[in-house]
């Protein structure tokens, strides 16, 4: 039995990649949630078993995944510990809530840290798995077959979590930013709004199908750009501007957040 505390975008995403796979049934989930509409709406669409009680769930199943706010997560930690101890793995995808900080609430050693992003809406999330301490293989994978449901996983020291944080966590909603500007600026050139979409979208989907195939930043870069053409003006405007150092404090902002959200 796999339990989520909070049944918010992050904890669907789980559950519907968790019941694509030929893994997991719908009975093998239960999620806690204490929004009504929100309880019935993933009762009825994934026929998992749903609750408001937080402490029932942790009863109920010895993986439990905490799908909660950052700024909720101290009162939900107070309503659970009494019902925590060492035959409990304790997941948390709660930005910036560190190892440490759990433990100091939690009666258990089996702690994993996991930062997903949005994509994991659609399966193809990246997820950073960090561990409390060295745990054995039979535990660590069932929650590592959980994050591959949706998406790819890889595993870093936890020291590393507020770059991650910063860059595949917020990472989604930047490239997003940057394609609504690209869309405005087709717009100022004459475009429709529409042709501007279309256009931008399927660039971005055509540049990631070349990624997929092996081809480089680097390389797409070349094969665009000739020498004197229209591609290394709009490219010099862009080194001009200092893009790289507008990126680069963008994420730098972020991690700083996130750091913030750790000390809390």
């Amino acid at each position: 039995m796999i339990g989520f505390i909070g049944g918010g975008n992050m904890a669907e995403a789980i559950v519907k990649g968790m019941l694509q796979s030929s893994r997991y049934k719908k009975e093998d989930i239960v999620v806690s949630e204490p929004r009504d509409e929100r309880r019935k709406y993933l009762k009825e669409t994934f026929q998992i078993k749903t609750t408001s009680d937080n402490r029932q769930v942790v009863k109920e199943a010895p993986i439990i995944v905490l799908a909660v706010k950052p700024q909720n997560m101290d009162e939900v930690l107070r309503e659970i510990s009494v019902e925590i101890d060492d035959t409990k793995t304790i997941v948390s995808i709660a930005a910036g809530i560190s190892l440490s900080y759990l433990k100091e609430k939690l009666k258990t050693s089996k702690l994993i840290r996991v930062m997903p992003n949005t994509p994991a809406l659609v399966q193809e999330g990246m997820s950073v798995i960090s561990l409390y301490s060295c745990l054995p293989m039979e535990l660590v994978a069932p929650v590592r077959d959980i994050f591959m449901s949706i998406g790819k996983v890889i595993h870093l020291p936890e020291e590393k979590m507020d770059a991650v944080t910063a860059l595949s966590g917020s990472g989604p909603a930047f490239i997003a930013y940057f394609l609504e500007c690209l869309i405005n600026a087709g717009e100022k050139l004459g475009l429709t709004y529409e042709n501007s979409s279309e256009l931008t979208i399927q660039t971005l989907i055509g540049t990631s199908r070349l990624l997929e195939e092996g081809i480089s930043l680097q390389k797409i870069r070349e094969m665009v750009t000739s020498p004197g053409g229209t591609t290394a003006a709009g490219l010099l405007t862009f080194q001009k501007m200092n893009f790289q150092n507008i990126i680069t404090e963008a994420l730098q902002s972020a991690f700083n957040r996130s750091k913030e959200l750790g000390r809390r």
